[in-house]
């Protein structure tokens, strides 16, 4: 789906979950301009207000800390994970979400845990033969568009976009 679908992704879960109960795990390090829509993505969420966010720019959330930080939510929390993807051409910046849990780090070949009642993952660049390679050299700027525009969505689906607004 595109940028405007996941409004209507984030008001479904709204539906369904109040926000106390709401906790984004934003997957990725700031040491790979691909892999760091995670951490580019939970800061934006923390500045719109979202109570409850792990994977952040200071603090991110990635392949070395994925298990303790996963361990550190609440029982009880419904968790949306965020992690960035690579995909066929056409797909490029474009985003899939499910109403089930998210297998991070695939597209490089590791296994970790997969986690979340909801994913989304947002395909920040092409799959290719070296999927490292590929993401060190993914444009920051198209990052740093995909991650403001999951923020601004899920403030819009949770309702909370006018509490940035009155900050700025």
């Amino acid at each position: 789906m595109d940028a405007s679908g996941l409004i209507f992704f984030f008001r479904e879960i709204a539906s369904r979950h109040p926000l106390e109960q709401i906790t984004f795990l934003c997957i990725g390090t700031d040491r790979s301009t691909g892999d760091a829509l995670g951490p580019l993505t939970g800061s934006q969420l923390l500045e719109h207000g979202f109570p409850h966010v792990s994977g952040t720019m200071p603090s991110p959330c990635d392949a070395d800390n994925l298990e303790a930080r996963i361990a550190e939510i609440p029982a009880g929390q419904v968790v949306i994970a965020v992690d960035a993807c690579l995909g066929p051409p056409a797909s490029l910046g474009y985003f899939l979400t499910a109403a089930e849990p998210l297998r991070p780090a695939q597209s490089v070949g590791l296994n970790l845990p997969a986690v979340g009642h909801y994913s989304l993952a947002a395909i920040v660049d092409v799959n290719g033969p070296r999927p490292y390679r590929t993401l060190q050299s993914t444009p920051l700027h198209r990052v740093m568009v995909m991650a403001k525009q999951i923020a601004l969505a899920a403030a819009a689906g949770f309702g909370m976009e006018t509490r940035k607004a009155f900050q700025d």
